[in-house]
């Protein structure tokens, strides 16, 4: 890099770098038991995502926080990308080998 490209960065501190960001609002996910037929919403810690081999063996999980039943539900591509993309942890049920 030349000097004038990094002189600019040279002299900023970093709050001033950071002045202008805001804080992230959590990632809440809507949800419903089958159960108590509860509806919700859920923080990404509350919730399990585990990827199987097939669809069959691909589901995200979580215990109502109305009724205490656990619940598992399938999930497709489109709801793994959601989960994943806001933090939800994630179990590899298969090798991607």
């Amino acid at each position: 890099m030349s000097d004038s490209a990094t002189s600019g960065v040279r002299g900023i501190s970093v709050a001033a770098a950071f002045a202008g960001m805001r804080s992230v609002a959590p990632v809440v996910f809507r949800a419903g038991c089958p159960d108590c037929r509860g509806r919700f919403e859920l923080a990404a810690g509350a919730l399990r995502l585990a990827i199987g081999a097939s669809s069959r063996t691909t589901f995200y999980s979580f215990t109502c926080p109305e009724c205490g039943a656990a619940v598992r539900k399938p999930a497709g591509e489109r709801v793994i990308e959601l989960l994943t993309g806001g933090g939800v942890r994630t179990l590899r049920l298969h090798s991607t080998l």
